[in-house]
């Protein structure tokens, strides 16, 4: 009796139906993107260049313990009340003759900041600082700043700071861009973000 032969399978296609299933993964899978924290690190300083003097009532100190406690300008405090603390130094005005600020609306302690330009948020953690509580501080004192700036945007163009930063992005926008971004920039330079973080205590 003679052998039966094998049937062969025709895997001629094989590599075609693969090709075509690669391509349809990659087109149809959406690939998540982690966002950090904005930040513009500053420009390395040139040698024998002294760091200006800046008076402490110009700088708000936020320290963050390894219980993730809050420590500002040395009084324990809560984290919701962290935001309308860093506005009332941020917006003080204490300042007189060219540092006075004619814009704030702050009660102009003349032992706190004495304009926004001049005003610094010194951000200190603990190595064991728990990252949830680390970016909550940072999200409230950011908010700090986006409020002072919503308000002068108000205030000058009849528009929220943060709607006016998102029209500038949105690249189907057909407005007029240069003078956005030109009011932008007033609204910025009115309370520039002076957000400097420590090296962490262990």
């Amino acid at each position: 009796m003679a052998k039966r032969a094998a049937p062969e399978v025709n895997a001629g296609s094989m590599a075609d139906i693969a090709f075509l299933l690669l391509i349809f993964f990659l087109v149809t899978t959406t690939i998540e993107t982690d966002r950090g924290i904005s930040r513009k690190l500053p420009p390395i300083p040139e040698e024998n260049i002294e760091p200006p003097i800046i008076k402490q009532k110009n700088i708000f100190t936020v320290i963050v313990n390894r219980d993730n406690q809050l420590l500002v300008e040395d009084e324990l405090m809560q984290l919701p009340n962290l935001r309308q603390a860093a506005v009332e130094f941020l917006d003080n005005g204490g300042g007189i003759g060219e540092e006075a600020c004619d814009y704030c609306q702050g009660p102009r302690d003349p032992g706190s900041s004495d304009n926004p330009e001049k005003a610094i948020i010194s951000l200190v953690n603990d190595r064991k600082t728990e990252y949830r509580t680390y970016i909550s501080v940072q999200n409230e004192l950011v908010a700090a700043y986006n409020q002072l700036r919503n308000r002068e945007a108000q205030r000058l163009y009849g528009m929220d700071f943060l709607e006016m930063e998102s029209r500038y992005n949105d690249p189907s926008f057909r407005g007029d861009k240069e003078t956005l971004k030109e009011r932008i920039d007033v609204v910025q330079a009115m309370y520039p973000q002076k957000l400097s973080e420590a090296e962490p205590k262990n």
